[in-house]
């Protein structure tokens, strides 16, 4: 396994090379075996809209091995935060995984992505709809809006997010999405469980995120004429939301997406 290493010709790369800065790992927190938690501090800050997406890589002689990752921090924190999710066969989580804190890896010096919160639209509700690490830029939105209130006050918005996982620890942020839903009157989260046989004490939510996206459409009073959608994670539930919300009278224009991963072509 390669680790990240501090001297010169760091992953094997000149220095010179300007797409990258180094960022130290500064804490961990495992949430189950494929799913944790890590804060990265970069040389270097690098701007971002709550939304986007850094990309982090690790090297092997000259080979750099990266992948984009959304930001679960705010923009205004020192630290850039990661819900990960580890694919056994990918090329960069395995190593990813095996990072200790106190070790580096690459940051690309351009945060990207257009998952970001339309204030331009007019729409006063905000509906997020997301699987398991999904979550990770509508927690860096709702965080961003937290941040604001001693000084602006309350956003302007009605804000929910509907946030389902297989079982309730791959929530990930489950205990503090559900504390700002009842601390911040304008914040509604509602967490789902899919496979309840492997989770009997959850109390909450069931089902999967595209079979709840018209039950809380309804619920919340959200209409194609004054509501933003945003969708991120697993690319078979974009594709099953964006179908219920082109049904419910959503133009283009008012859904916005962020995929994971490329599904492959159906046959």
């Amino acid at each position: 396994m390669f680790f990240a290493g501090r001297g010169a010709g760091f992953l094997g790369l000149s220095m010179t090379d300007t797409k990258y800065i180094k960022g130290v790992v500064t804490s961990r927190r495992d949430i189950s075996a494929e799913l944790w938690v890590v804060r990265v501090r970069p040389q270097e800050q690098i701007e971002f809209k709550a939304g986007q997406y850094v990309t982090i890589g690790l090297g092997n002689g000259a080979k750099v091995v990266e992948r984009p990752y959304s930001i679960a921090s705010s923009p205004h924190e020192p630290e850039l935060e990661f819900f990960l999710e580890l694919v056994l066969e990918g090329e960069l989580t395995p190593q990813l995984y095996s990072v200790p804190v106190g070790e580096e890896v690459l940051l690309r010096r351009a945060a990207k992505g257009r998952l970001v919160f339309d204030d331009a639209s007019g729409h006063p509700n905000h509906f997020m709809i997301a699987t398991v690490t999904g979550g990770a830029p509508f927690l860096s939105m709702v965080r961003l809006f937290g941040a604001r209130l001693a000084e602006q006050g309350p956003p302007p918005y009605r804000i929910a997010m509907l946030h389902g996982a297989s079982t309730s620890p791959d929530l990930g942020y489950e205990e503090e999405l559900a504390r700002y839903g009842r601390e911040y009157p304008w914040f509604d989260y509602i967490p789902s469980v899919s496979r309840i046989w492997l989770d009997p004490e959850w109390k909450g939510e069931r089902g999967r995120a595209e079979d709840l996206t018209r039950k809380y459409l309804d619920s919340f009073g959200f209409t194609p004429a004054d509501t933003t959608a945003y969708v991120c994670g697993n690319p078979d539930m974009i594709e099953n939301v964006k179908g219920v919300l082109k049904r419910a009278g959503f133009p283009k224009e008012s859904v916005r997406e962020e995929q994971f991963w490329v599904a492959p072509k159906r046959k």
